[in-house]
């Protein structure tokens, strides 16, 4: 019994090391360092790049996409579908890439309910603008990823965008920006806790948006700090960076070439590697 226990999580570990760019194993690219990291790219879709890369010390195992904004074919895609007293229905990103046709989801908002069960009513805890459509109000708290009518895209305090939103297409709340201006924010510096991440960044000149999503709590991936995920960032290329909700909400989800819909991590949801959970506000692309 004890060999099937220790054995079992590593099958669903394994399902999840096929490539979604040609369908082959998975090989990531394997790093000393976070500085050391060097992107090398692989073209998912015309305007979507991906890299699945692993840093030996930490020991961490993350996966990137680049999203072209630039290009024609690019368009960005918020989970809406607002009920009773500004709660939405949960769902998995993997549910939220399949229902709108999308060829990349992430997990974005804080939410109040944890749980796998999806379609439940759940309360976002943080902006959420869909296509213009105030869906959730802002939490002054925290900061939010802006893509605005006039093609600019930012990192900011949702205490900015208040109740005018005139001039805002799309956004998704997060936790707090933690890279400014190709520097790891300074709060970031002493904070020391591990966790699955998911996050999101924008190059210096706003034409590249990067997702990206860090495995935490298996022995192959042990999550990253705050500080290690604005460094992945900017390795990536990001200049501008924000932490959405990570631990067992991280999920990166792409439509494979074969036309399935799975997660490229491993999320692990009430201690179980491969469990979704239904989570709120999510961010995809087209």
């Amino acid at each position: 019994m004890r060999g099937l226990l220790f054995f079992s999580p590593l099958i669903i570990l394994t399902c999840a090391s096929i490539s979604p760019v040609d369908s082959d194993r998975e090989r990531p690219a394997s790093f000393s360092a976070i500085e050391e990291v060097q992107p090398q790219w692989q073209a998912f879709t015309g305007n979507i790049g991906y890299f699945h890369g692993t840093v030996k010390k930490p020991k961490l195992d993350f996966w990137a996409l680049r999203i072209d904004l630039l290009s024609p074919q690019t368009r960005i895609a918020v989970k809406g579908g607002a009920v009773d007293g500004g709660r939405t229905l949960s769902t998995r990103v993997s549910s939220f890439v399949r229902d709108n046709g999308l060829s990349a989801g992430i997990n974005a908002v804080p939410f109040d309910i944890s749980s796998a069960n999806e379609n439940s009513p759940i309360q976002n805890i943080g902006v959420v603008i869909s296509g213009g459509e105030l869906i959730a109000p802002a939490n002054q708290r925290y900061d939010a990823l802006v893509f605005y009518k006039d093609g600019r895209t930012a990192v900011v305090s949702q205490s900015a965008i208040k109740d005018s939103i005139e001039d805002i297409e799309n956004a998704v709340g997060g936790f707090f920006s933690v890279l400014k201006n190709g520097q790891p924010e300074e709060r970031t510096l002493n904070l020391q806790p591990r966790h699955p991440r998911s996050a999101a960044g924008i190059s210096n000149d706003g034409r590249y948006l990067y997702l990206l999503v860090i495995d935490g709590r298996r022995s192959g991936s042990i999550g990253g700090t705050e500080e290690e995920t604005a460094l992945l960032l900017r390795s990536l290329g990001s200049w501008d960076g924000i932490n959405f909700d990570g631990g067992g909400s991280s999920a990166l989800v792409l439509r494979y070439p074969d036309g399935k819909i799975r997660p490229v991590n491993t999320p692990i949801h009430d201690g179980i590697p491969g469990q979704e959970r239904a989570v709120a506000g999510c961010l995809g692309v087209y």
